[in-house]
């Protein structure tokens, strides 16, 4: 008993370690993961085409890769869901060491109380979305300009500051608040709402297919969204300041190797901008 007694006494004194690392993800987003990964480790990753591969997909990947550069390898259990904005609170509290999915920079500074942020991953001017709408839409495939989105609703959050800001800078018949993503392109899909604003991928149809959701990308047309992207770090986890170090030593080598950009691009995020035409640039 007295040895029972002590063992629980070292483990509670003991200094933070990096073992089994609870981490919440949107269950889509870990469920592609897990399908690109295939079995493989996240640390033998280099190429990144693939159906399953999205923006947030290889957000997953990177952070991982540059944490273990840095001298940082936590072994990260996943517990999935719809946990959007249940992060940010968990991020302030302590009880998530980070965010999986980068936070737009305009976003991450009003929690820097509670957070760390990152090295740019997405700098600003490199995220273009993509305008997305139910295959079955009437007209929107016609836009060609901007000022053919009068006609048009767009959805989206205040939450998301930057998306939010972007379509407020757009002339819209209305721009409609749904906080949760999947119910924005539940509407979209539905046909509630016109558009939805989505990153580019590499599955070369231009669709987006999740469940009873079927999106479709209105051809050569993309949205500049003009802010960067950085990881947020917990400052209350204990491990919190051990993962900022790391990640920042990480994402520099992972950058002065042209890894980051060259994911994004066989991601198919990073888009070529001589085919698109960027309607609010």
């Amino acid at each position: 008993m007295k040895n029972i007694v002590f063992a629980v006494i070292v483990f509670l004194l003991s200094p933070p370690t990096e073992a089994d690392t609870l981490m919440y993800i949107r269950d889509d987003v870990l469920a592609n993961y897990q399908k690109f990964l295939n079995g493989r480790d996240v640390h033998s990753i280099t190429e990144f085409k693939s159906q399953f591969v999205r923006r947030d997909v290889v957000d997953m990947v990177l952070v991982q890769q540059a944490l273990k550069m840095g001298g940082f390898e936590p072994n990260f259990q996943y517990a999935a869901g719809r946990v959007n904005f249940r992060n940010t609170r968990l991020l302030k509290q302590g009880k998530l060491l980070l965010s999986l999915d980068s936070y737009w920079l305009s976003d991450a500074i009003t929690m820097q109380d509670h957070v760390y942020i990152s090295q740019p991953v997405i700098r600003k001017g490199e995220y273009h979305a993509g305008i997305f709408a139910s295959p079955k839409h009437p007209s929107i495939f016609n836009v060609t300009t901007l000022n053919d989105l009068k006609q048009f609703s767009g959805v989206s959050t205040p939450r998301w500051r930057t998306d939010w800001q972007t379509l407020q800078a757009l002339p819209l018949k209305e721009l409609i608040r749904e906080d949760e993503w999947v119910s924005q392109a539940n509407m979209v899909s539905s046909m509630l709402v016109d558009f939805i604003m989505m990153p580019f991928n590499s599955n070369g149809k231009d669709t987006y297919r999740l469940g009873k959701i079927n999106l479709k990308h209105v051809p050569n047309m993309a949205l500049l969204l003009n802010d960067s992207r950085h990881f947020v770090i917990s400052k209350a986890h204990p491990l919190g300041e051990q993962a900022y170090r790391a990640i920042n030593i990480g994402l520099t080598a992972l950058r002065k190797g042209n890894r980051i950009q060259q994911a994004y691009r066989q991601a198919g995020f990073l888009i070529d901008k001589n085919k698109y035409t960027i309607l609010n640039q």
